[in-house]
């Protein structure tokens, strides 16, 4: 039959009440071409009712009624017949199908209509014929409207997860070699070719999105599999072809590097500096993420050695051939494919997306015996040349194109071809699970099936070899923020699979044969002896490496591990090695090193991989030696390697147990080095870091607390030497942490006073008074330190500061050698007429009442320099006031005697004070009056009753103040409304 139609019932449920649906399918040579429900769900996918219908009549197909198609039950009629089904049908129908029938009879009767130029009448039930197209029923609108919906969410609500379920789906078609899966890729490309944010991003000049660069590349990677697939029709491939150059030509197609912004002509390389180069750079053709795939329509399956690597498993050379160079088969007479690795891979990928797994696997098993190969003769070249080379220091990049964050991600196919023939399948065990993919794979060993010898490998081995084959090679950074960024994905997915494999025996020999090669390998390895300056960096490999081969030869682990440590683009000297690639030009721009993006992550993996060794070296000197050595050689972040120090503090004192004192050691020598490192730059976390050098210094010992105190100056500056560092050695907490005898106190305390000498001698305004404090339990280093004070007070040193150690001598019982200080801080001073709230005040009414405690001789003394220093009206009267009120020299020092008798205004020295308060109080009432607003008359009404108090004072006090109202009532006699309030007060 062609075409099926039933009825389906849904059950009630708790919500729902029962539904009935009408549901018609048609189909040709076994595959659904056209489906129809009354539920109108749509999707890409069939409703349930559809595929009810489709399971009933594939499991009872008994139970459906066969029947001819409609064409041959009709023709069994005669008129009446006829005339009879047509008038009951309309009438069954006559709301739906009335206007059709009307119409189509009018066009039966109407002699030149269309109708009546075609012999016969279409027949739906009838099938189609044998030339017509058959493919499976795909609803076309619904897959562009979701992918259009799911585009428009930008990456959000999970859309970015249901565009990959698309292309999952397309994969599937694939495999199941459905031909609508290039059909349904089409109609994806197309939405995401009319994505409106295309053409913004490109005005813009900003990158695509991640997550949408990320669906670019597999929508990429997905037609190159298409285009590859080995038995597709010619006319199939040209109409792809010219599909996939009209998308690539549209000026809004995404480029292939992720980067629109490099059409336009790179600055760094077109600077005339390297003339040769730039021009390259400058002429390079454009590639969008089709060119691959557009690259990939050239490519066939005809060539006959390829054909018979696929098509057995015991292709092997005759042994009579074995003897000379072959291109076709290796020494063993297995077959090898010289392809371009990339190209190579993308064909294996194709295999395994079109549903032919054991082709995949043989062509996968002849590009890895054609890559070991590859590896031994760079190998023998190399030694031939190693001389050379490591005279020069430098070397060529063998390889032109990364594997590892290459758009076809050759290195993750071939590793996925050889576990999916490995894995263990569980019971009942789904595809996907809903609860994400928790638990990892299982994998055995499977044999290699060859022609030769039994080799006594497994697909799973050779797995291994081709990652860590892949992500071993040495290659430059590519150009781009976006491709740089790839290859530490691409790294970091490789080692998440890794990391699913268990280490057996034979795999842990594949590691050491496979590590072994990469040490002693030349250019092709990134860890071989002298690398290019812009090779990829391989401390995320290495530190998998390490962990891998810790176990089982730590000696080797080490030595790759250190090898790694390297990251010679920031060497400053190192020479940059000659790339014969235009794509890869060492920019010319004369920074410190080229447009590296992802610098700041790879540091970061270059710390991980040395925290890694540190916790492994924990208790052998010898090896924490040599880990620390290679941190000071390669790292060069202070932030990295301060991180690093308290990495190994923690690991060296765990909570539960005694410290490891080789580990501390190494912690404090790293400290050590970030205090030298940003001694004289400035960093934010710099405090942090002092303190934590201190605390780290106490867990090593009083040994080196004593060190770091006698060398301050190369490691802290005079602040912080004094504040932090000497002040939390001799804090009473440091003296039990350590239990300290009489002895070692003492020679610490030595310590911390000379450094506190030092430290005033080169610095004496910040750090005058703390070392002061840090020297008052010897009286010889207090001496010293109070003498470095009054040598710096006349030149050095600001009010402030000396009034605070001012203060701090009173405090401690020097009366007169506050009085000295607070004299020499009023010299600096200086408070204008409105500075009636400025913070010095507290400390000159301090200081003058210092004065007047000590005894006249003092306060006259100090009273010019007042009257010198302060111009503030309110603050002058407020120490007069003071001075009246008691007797002066009632601090009770020996041998002076008090007369206990008050001070007159009238004699010095008050008599002094008294006139430059009233001068004071003039001048500010001049100055006011200026600029007053009648809102601050009151206020000021208030303060000439404050200026006639200090007037009242002197003799002839109440006269003189008549006089000065007298004046203002004459000059100011425009302002009408505030004299009047004058004279109200005043008179």
């Amino acid at each position: 039959g062609f075409h099926l139609s039933g009825t389906v019932t849904e059950p009630a449920t708790a919500t729902e009440p029962e539904m009935t649906y009408k549901v018609a399918i048609s189909f040709d040579r076994c595959k659904i071409t056209s489906v129809t429900c009354g539920c109108g769900n749509k999707d890409i996918f069939y409703c349930a009712h559809v595929v009810a219908l489709s399971l009933y009549r594939i499991r009872k197909p008994d139970q459906v009624k066969l029947r001819l198609p409609i064409s041959e039950t009709l023709f069994q009629m005669n008129r009446d017949q006829l005339q009879k089904f047509v008038q009951y049908l309309i009438t069954a129908h006559h709301t739906e199908v009335l206007p059709t029938a009307q119409k189509l009879a009018d066009e039966i009767l109407s002699s030149n209509s269309e109708i009546n130029q075609v012999h016969g009448a279409p027949d739906p039930t009838a099938g189609a014929s044998i030339d017509d197209e058959n493919c499976w029923h795909l609803d076309e609108e619904q897959v562009r409207e979701q992918v259009k919906l799911f585009l428009s969410q930008g990456g959000y609500y999970g859309s970015g997860k249901q565009l990959n379920s698309m292309f999952a789906k397309v994969r599937e078609m694939l495999r199941m070699r459905d031909s609508n899966g290039a059909r349904m890729l089409t109609l994806i490309t197309e939405q995401f070719m009319a994505d409106p944010r295309l053409s913004l991003w490109r005005q813009q000049g900003t990158g695509i999105t991640e997550k949408c660069r990320q669906l670019w590349d597999e929508l990429g990677a997905l037609w190159v599999c298409v285009v590859l697939n080995p038995h597709c029709k010619l006319e199939e491939k040209s109409c792809w072809l010219r599909q996939l150059r009209k998308w690539g030509e549209m000026d809004v197609c995404p480029l292939e590097d992720g980067n629109y912004g490099n059409e336009l002509p790179n600055i760094t390389n077109a600077l005339t500096q390297s003339s040769g180069h730039s021009q390259d750079s400058l002429a390079r053709p454009r590639r969008t993420v089709f060119t691959r795939a557009i690259e990939g329509c050239d490519l066939h399956w005809q060539d006959s050695h390829l054909q018979r690597i696929i098509s057995s498993d015991f292709y092997v050379s005759p042994s009579y051939q074995r003897e000379g160079e072959s291109l076709l088969f290796n020494s063993q007479g297995q077959p090898l494919w010289l392809e371009h690795v990339p190209t190579a891979c993308a064909r294996v990928d194709a295999l395994r997306s079109h549903g032919y797994p054991r082709e995949a696997l043989r062509l996968t098993v002849a590009i890895i015996n054609t890559l070991r190969l590859q590896q031994q003769r760079q190998l023998e070249i190399y030694k031939h040349q190693k001389k050379e080379l490591l005279q020069r220091g430098a070397t060529t990049i063998t390889n032109l194109e990364g594997w590892v964050g290459h758009p076809l991600n050759p290195i993750g196919c071939l590793f996925l071809t050889l576990t999916e023939a490995c894995r263990l399948e569980e019971e009942n065990c789904l595809e996907i699970s809903d609860a994400g993919d928790s638990k990892p794979p299982v994998y055995q060993h499977v044999p290699v099936a060859t022609g030769s010898q039994d080799s006594g490998e497994s697909y799973l081995s050779l797995a291994l070899e081709v990652a860590l084959m892949g992500m071993g090679q040495q290659r430059v950074m590519p150009e781009g923020l976006y491709a740089q960024d790839k290859v530490c994905r691409n790294e970091e997915q490789i080692i998440a699979r890794l990391q699913d494999l268990e280490l057996d025996p034979v795999l842990v020999q594949t590691v050491r044969k496979q590590c072994i090669l990469l040490l002693e390998g030349g250019p092709f390895s990134g860890l071989g002896e002298v690398i290019h300056r812009e090779s990829v960096p391989m401390h995320t490999f290495a530190k998998y490496l390490f962990s891998a081969l810790l176990p089982h030869d730590a000696d080797l682990a080490y030595k790759l591990a250190l090898r790694a440590m390297r990251l010679p683009v920031l060497e400053t000297t190192a020479p940059s090695g000659d790339v014969t690639h235009p794509h890869h030009l060492v920019s010319v721009v004369p920074s410190r090193y080229p447009r590296w993006f992802t610098l700041g992550h790879l540091e970061s993996q270059q710390c991980e991989l040395a925290s890694t060794m540190l916790t492994a070296a924990k208790g052998d000197m010898l090896r924490l030696r040599t880990v620390l050595e290679a941190i000071q050689k390669n790292i060069h972040s202070s932030s990295l390697i301060f991180k690093l120090a308290q990495d190994a503090f923690k690991i060296a004192t765990p909570a539960d147990s005694n410290s490891d004192t080789t580990l501390l050691n190494v912690a404090l020598e790293l400290g050590l080095q970030v205090m030298r490192m940003t001694l004289s730059t400035l960093n934010w976390r710099r405090r942090e870091m002092v303190r934590w050098l201190v605390t780290c210094a106490t867990e090593v010992g009083v040994r080196a607390l004593v060190s770091i105190l006698q060398s301050w100056y190369s490691l802290f500056t005079p602040t912080e030497a004094t504040s932090i560092v000497a002040a939390t050695v001799m804090s009473h907490n440091t003296i039990l942490r350590l239990s300290l005898d009489y002895p070692q106190r003492e020679e610490l305390a030595s310590c911390a006073r000379t450094l506190a000498l030092q430290c005033a001698m080169k610095d004496p305004q910040n750090c005058a008074l703390s070392a002061l404090t840090l020297c008052e339990k010897d009286h010889i280093a207090f001496e010293t330190a109070y003498q470095i004070v009054i040598d710096a007070a006349s030149t050095g040193m600001t009010y402030t500061q000396l009034f605070t150690i001012a203060r701090y001598m009173e405090h401690r019982g020097y009366p007169l050698r506050a009085f000295k200080l607070a004299s020499l801080a009023m010299t600096h001073l200086n408070l204008a007429y409105n500075q009636d709230t400025h913070p010095a005040i507290n400390d000159v009414l301090w200081a003058c009442a210092l004065s007047h405690s000590l005894g006249k001789n003092e306060l006259a003394a100090i009273i010019p320099l007042v009257v010198k220093s302060v111009h503030c009206a309110t603050v002058l009267s407020d120490i007069l006031r003071r001075c009246t009120m008691t007797a002066p020299g009632l601090a009770g020092i020996p041998g002076r005697r008090n007369s206990g008798k008050l001070m007159s205004t009238d004699k010095a020295p008050l008599r002094q004070l008294l006139d430059a308060t009233i001068s004071a109080y003039i001048n500010t009432t001049h100055s006011r009056l200026t600029h007053i607003s009648p809102r601050h008359y009151g206020e000021f009404i208030e303060f000439l009753s404050k200026a006639r108090e200090t007037f009242l004072l002197a003799q002839d006090g109440h006269i003189q103040f008549a006089q000065f109202i007298d004046n203002l009532k004459q000059i100011y006699k425009g302002k009408k409304k505030l004299m009047l309030l004058v004279r109200e007060r005043f008179g």
